[in-house]
């Protein structure tokens, strides 16, 4: 029978065998939050010499050795040790090997409930900012591009089938938006992470007269927790980060796989730079997007972190439980995967080589300006619906002939509509479709301009 010497073991006759510990410790993960656990521990052990639970010379003998912890542990020179289950005790355990019996007072007042909420808080909260100036560097490249690209021309699509001229501007910016809404959602998630656990205790609170608005204040939160159940069972924040960065990757494996489309020898669109593309090893022709590929593929990975906490979730009963321990790998995981993804796209946009000529080349041989030839009847009075009709006609009378509306002449036009007149084929070139479409928010060159000016107030704005 194994013996307990555990911190926590005064109430148990027999310790954990080795392979069962294994099972229970997260010491091989949790290590990660090994800067904020000591934050954490700095703010509540000045807190309770403050408020004169422990006298100010044990608070500070407690300070003194955290503080050589946290530039051991930023020096590479902390070991932990699987015996000591968690971050918290293996740091509780090199406190006391450093400071001695003193110590064990620094942990008056708290639980490892308490403790691990707060830890994950402190970490998130660190990583939500970094992830939102990653957004911003990502959205400032958009931007950027869309400005350099306004006057480019694309076909935009339906069905992946063509559909109208657009601006490749106007595309680009698309894809600003979306990445603005997944940073102001990002942005949200810190309200709700900006709050501080430390000070429920186990589950109820404690006896001991402490300040949690004190510790929230030192930690750089802006409230603690108004219920201690809350405090300790809340996930919701991971829960709502692991959403953001599901919704996120989304969107990057959307214009990843645009890109990987782009870049083929059928589109001919982009040319990505040899800095985010590999090889084969058996056909030396190839460039393969495979950095492109890894975003779209490890958008799957984040999603079932997000549906593995939620299901970890979704009996749990109130307060504290060791199914929770399941909250952390995921959360890191994700923190990890979207921080280089979101590096990995800004850099492959960024150093892209766009094909204009040939992008514009691709709106000449199809019926993509059958809109305008529509609209061009509808304006002349015919109504839309009839309209509609007799340009269908006309497209399935050039695809059996083999060329296209541009081609056809004015004779033939005139057979269809006396309407038809000499600058129907003005208004059949993809640059005007593309430059007529000024509605608010539309394609066209003065409009995708103007998304660029505003993105641009936007993204200076978002700087201070």
């Amino acid at each position: 029978m194994a013996e307990n010497h555990k911190l926590w073991g005064g109430r148990f006759e027999a310790g954990l065998e080795k392979w069962v510990e294994e099972f229970g410790a997260s010491i091989s993960f949790d290590q990660k939050m090994a800067e904020f656990d000591l934050k954490g521990s700095l703010a509540h052990v000045t807190m309770l010499g403050e408020t004169g639970i422990i006298t100010q010379d044990e608070s500070a003998q407690i300070k003194a050795g955290l503080e050589e912890l946290l530039q051991d542990f930023q020096a590479g020179k902390l070991v932990f040790d699987i015996s000591n289950e968690d971050i918290h005790m293996n740091l509780e355990s090199l406190l006391t090997q450093k400071i001695g019996p003193v110590a064990g007072k620094l942990h008056t007042a708290r639980s490892r409930n308490d403790q691990v909420a707060t830890d994950m808080h402190l970490y998130l909260q660190a990583k939500l900012s970094e992830v939102i100036d990653k957004l911003h560097h990502l959205r400032q490249i958009l931007v950027e591009l869309a400005a350099e690209h306004t006057d480019t021309i694309m076909p935009g699509y339906t069905h992946l089938q063509h559909a109208q001229p657009i601006s490749f501007g106007h595309h680009l910016m698309a894809y600003y938006n979306m990445f603005t809404r997944d940073s102001e959602r990002f942005e949200f998630n810190q309200k709700h992470t900006n709050i501080s656990p430390l000070g429920a205790a186990a589950l109820a609170g404690t006896t001991f007269p402490i300040d949690r608005e004190m510790t929230a204040q030192l930690m750089g939160f802006e409230q603690p927790y108004s219920n201690s159940l809350d405090a300790v069972s809340d996930r919701d924040f991971i829960l709502e980060f692991l959403a953001n960065a599901s919704i996120l990757m989304m969107h990057m494996s959307r214009i990843c796989e645009e890109i990987i489309s782009w870049c083929s020898n059928e589109f001919k669109f982009v040319t990505l730079s040899d800095t985010f593309s590999t090889g084969s090893s058996i056909m030396p022709q190839k460039k393969n997007p495979d950095m492109a590929e890894l975003i779209r593929g490890k958008t799957g990975r984040i999603y079932g972190n997000l549906t593995g906490l939620l299901t970890v979730m979704k009996s749990l009963p109130l307060a504290y439980n060791k199914d929770l321990q399941e909250d952390k790998e995921g959360m890191f995981d994700t923190v990890e995967t979207i921080t280089v993804a979101i590096d990995i796209l800004a850099g492959m946009l960024d150093s892209m080589t766009v094909n204009d000529v040939h992008m514009a080349e691709s709106t000449e041989k199809d019926f993509s300006n059958a809109t305008e030839l529509a609209d061009y009847l509808a304006v002349k009075g015919v109504p839309f619906r009839q309209a509609h009709e007799i340009v269908g006609k006309l497209v399935l009378e050039c695809t059996k002939n083999g060329h296209y509306l541009q081609d056809l002449p004015l004779e033939r036009y005139q057979e269809i509509s006396d309407l038809i007149e000499e600058d129907i084929y003005v208004t059949l070139q993809s640059k005007t479709a593309v430059e007529r479409r000024n509605s608010l928010g539309g394609t066209g060159f003065e409009q995708v301009k103007w998304q660029v000016e505003q993105a641009k107030k936007a993204l200076d704005r978002s700087l201070f």
